[in-house]
């Protein structure tokens, strides 16, 4: 144990000092403070620290600097204080990488063991070899970076389809599967047959909720030659659900994300830019053909802009066979007015989730790291 006194003196060595230089006793100084000499004593023998209030009244007392006092406190305090537990620094490392207290929160790793428990959850050896943590990340497929949220939620994904059942994939099966969702637009509770019927084609199809801040929409992925379509629903709401779910059923017929899992994020906001790679306007363009022709809405649009009634709106949803909302999240978007019918973009998730494999909004999926 290291002899403090000597390292970092007491700071009543130096109160003991400006009573010698003035010929001072303890009693008159704790007379001149208003305090009982004993009290005095035990802050003189370091028994007692010295307060911000006696600093400030000791600079008084001896017409010094009023931090003069405080700060030597300061000094000696912190000499004296351990040294913290070295792991403090390690979960503030990993922390700064990733969600770690919400991945605890959700139950995707254990509090205990923590770096035995993130090594076991993106399957390495050690929490050295996490991507972000030691290295660049890697590239999605559209070319962008993976940010630590994304790689995080990507292997709960990828851990919950792996303890799903393997079911034979068939390509045919999947076109032939698209004209049964895309009758099911109408009505949102319909949404509920969403998973069935994509299992029944052998796509595994798994939902999990988004980490904060994230803004990830969706994810194409293979393993051992099955796609596997995650997506986070993380907007609410009938057109983005529907959107999403093409743009990602697309990238499964196209074959992409063989090579590497896409990861699609804030995809309907990004469906008309220029900057997208070759296969993300190739699934945005099939989502837009999916949910509303391109040429039937452009040609309502231009018949019926600036000036959009909801009685319009309604009619042409019910002619293009979909809901409303689908229609006035297109409308939305063309003109960039965001309150536009907000009522008919109606939520999916309650009629989706029982249904489906979920992690999140309260549940946990069955899976062993």
């Amino acid at each position: 144990m290291p002899n403090y006194e000597y390292e970092v003196p007491l700071p009543g060595m130096y109160i003991q000092e400006e009573l010698d230089a003035r010929g001072w006793s303890q009693r008159d100084l704790a007379f001149i403070l208003g305090i009982e000499e004993p009290a005095l004593n035990k802050i003189v023998k370091g028994k007692t620290g010295i307060s911000i209030e006696m600093s400030k009244a000791l600079a008084k007392a001896f017409e010094i600097d009023a931090d003069f006092f405080a700060n030597l406190q300061k000094a000696y305090d912190f000499a004296r204080a351990g040294e913290p537990d070295p792991s403090v620094e390690r979960r503030a490392a990993l922390q700064r990488v990733y969600p770690v207290r919400e991945m605890i929160k959700r139950n995707w790793i254990g509090a205990n063991n923590l770096e035995i428990q993130l090594a076991r959850f993106f399957k390495v050896a050690n929490t050295n070899e996490i991507p972000h943590i030691a290295h660049a990340a890697k590239k999605t497929d559209s070319g962008s970076d993976v940010s630590p949220l994304q790689y995080a939620w990507l292997c709960r994904v990828l851990q919950i389809a792996g303890q799903m059942p393997k079911t034979a994939y068939s390509e045919g099966a999947l076109r032939k599967a698209l004209p049964r969702l895309r009758a099911l637009m109408a009505e949102p509770v319909e949404t509920r047959h969403v998973p069935r019927i994509l299992m029944e084609c052998g796509v595994k199809y798994v939902i999990v909720e988004g980490l904060s801040g994230g803004k990830i929409d969706g994810v194409c992925t293979w393993h051992e030659g099955r796609p596997i379509i995650g997506m986070s629903i993380r907007f609410d709401r009938i057109d983005n659900f529907w959107f999403v779910l093409r743009h990602e059923i697309e990238h499964v017929l196209r074959k992409h994300g063989q090579n590497g899992p896409i990861i699609d994020a804030e995809v309907m906001e990004s469906a008309e830019d220029d900057l997208n790679s070759a296969q993300e306007k190739m699934a945005n363009e099939a989502a837009i053909e999916f949910c509303v022709s391109r040429a039937e809405m452009s040609s309502f649009i231009a018949r019926k802009a600036p000036f959009f009634s909801e009685r319009d709106v309604v009619g042409f949803a019910r002619r293009m066979q979909v809901h409303p909302g689908i229609v006035v999240g297109q409308i939305q978007a063309h003109t960039k007015k965001w309150d536009f019918l907000r009522k008919y973009l109606v939520k999916i998730r309650q009629y989706l989730l029982p249904g489906a494999m979920v992690d999140g909004w309260g549940q946990v999926a069955p899976v062993s790291l």
